[in-house]
């Protein structure tokens, strides 16, 4: 495939936070609509990763194209939604006014006849996430899952063709995650959105996904599930044996030997028993 044929494709990609390198000579090719889940142990730099793609992490190095163009001139079609809540969990701020703060951010002013068009990109960005009856309640009378989904519907304000969450599934219970889930993939089916989630636990993602992106140690490796998460792959990405066990839909990662040695890709586990998928956040 040519480079106009991605929704994003890296090459030798590599950025350093504070002396240290989080990513090293990372290569990625991703097709448009497709769902990535993009996971890693504590410091292996999945929000390095998205801030990268924004803008707003400067790479000492390697070549990015956002939908077959120079990274930086098609950013203002990327839709970012980052750990942190900016808007206070006590905020009385209406749903919709929430949503439709974010219209045309990049732009000074709002005319009357903008007024429309931001009602109406406003009314879609809530439909898409199924918020269209929650547009006029408060923001602090919202449950953790129905706040997430205002927060896309926000990033989704914008005509945007790739979607970057972060995380967007801690702290909520299963039925609230799988909603999500089941948005997020109706958006790159139906919409033709990409979207890169980051999580800390892969499990819930099993289902949903296309592509997995795994990073530590500075590399990263990107493909089918089946490709990616197996011991052979992981044992050559952490630089350890490391093993894969499968318990009906679960996935369990962990090192072979039981342990982590010192100075190894740490992936984020309680060493001394075989643990589900939890990778934790990142810098």
């Amino acid at each position: 495939m040519g480079f106009g044929e991605w929704a994003l494709q890296a090459q030798g990609l590599r950025c350093a936070l504070g002396g240290r390198t989080v990513l090293d000579s990372l290569d990625l090719a991703i097709r448009p609509g497709q769902f990535v889940g993009v996971f890693g142990a504590n410091g292996a730099g999945k929000t390095t990763l998205l801030r990268a793609l924004l803008g707003l992490q400067p790479l000492q190095s390697g070549q990015l194209r956002l939908l077959g163009q120079d990274g930086v001139s098609l950013r203002t079609q990327m839709g970012y939604v980052s750990q942190r809540d900016p808007v206070g969990a006590d905020s009385f701020l209406r749903v919709r006014s929430y949503v439709a703060a974010a219209w045309q951010g990049e732009r000074w002013g709002l005319g009357l006849r903008d007024a429309g068009q931001r009602r109406q990109a406003v009314d879609a960005a809530l439909q898409a996430m199924e918020m269209g009856n929650l547009a006029e309640r408060g923001m602090d009378s919202l449950s953790g899952g129905q706040r997430q989904r205002a927060r896309i519907a926000q990033a989704l304000v914008n005509p945007v063709r790739i979607l970057l969450l972060d995380e967007p599934l801690s702290n909520l219970d299963p039925q609230a995650q799988q909603r999500i889930l089941q948005t997020a993939r109706r958006l790159c089916t139906e919409q033709g959105l990409t979207v890169l989630m980051t999580a800390h636990d892969i499990n819930p993602l099993l289902s949903h996904m296309d592509r997995v992106l795994y990073l530590a140690g500075g590399r990263g490796r990107l493909g089918t599930i089946d490709e990616v998460v197996n011991g052979p792959a992981l044992s050559a990405l952490y630089g350890i044996p490391m093993a894969v066990a499968r318990d009906g839909a679960y996935v369990f990662i962990h090192p072979a030997g039981g342990f982590m040695p010192e100075g190894a890709a740490h992936c984020g586990h309680d060493h001394g028993h075989s643990d589900q998928a939890g990778l934790g956040d990142v810098a």
